[in-house]
């Protein structure tokens, strides 16, 4: 079922409650997101740190004026590639009841566009290994998985 197409903006911290909302319900994702208000300062603080950026943007997807969705793009130049520039995917989440409606599929296609215009080399991006479903999206998309990422957690 294809809804309306969902809208991508900035988010603002009036944002905040629904996008964490949308962490908080990922049985997944396994990074501890909770909706317990003492969690509010940590996520504000983050907001902030995101906002205020100049490499780093987080976006939400909204619909019928309802957060539905959420991710963050961050600008990256390495030395390889004779100094190209890429943009790295991060945090996608789809609110539960409006996932198989097209709207990651906007998220992801808004950052591939934002990336070409900018003139960016790449798009890339991780996913975690137990979300196959996500997987078969991405290479739906055009991603190809070509390379293994590692992670050290440190907390």
């Amino acid at each position: 079922m294809q809804v309306q197409t969902a809208t991508i903006r900035e988010a603002t911290e009036n944002d905040l409650e629904a996008i964490i909302a949308l962490f908080a319900d990922d049985p997944l994702g396994g990074h501890g997101d909770t909706n317990d208000p003492q969690a509010l300062p940590d996520y504000s603080a983050a907001f902030r740190k995101i906002s205020t950026s100049p490499t780093e943007t987080l976006y939400v997807a909204e619909l019928d004026g309802e957060v539905v969705g959420t991710f963050q793009t961050m600008v990256t130049t390495t030395m390889t590639a004779r100094g190209a520039t890429s943009l790295i995917v991060e945090a996608v989440q789809t609110r539960a009841d409006m996932r198989g409606r097209g709207i990651g599929a906007v998220m992801i296609n808004f950052s591939i566009d934002k990336a070409r215009a900018d003139g960016m080399r790449l798009v890339q991006l991780t996913s975690n290994a137990v979300r196959t479903d996500a997987h078969r999206f991405y290479q739906r998309l055009g991603f190809t998985p070509s390379h293994i990422g590692f992670k050290l957690k440190l907390k």
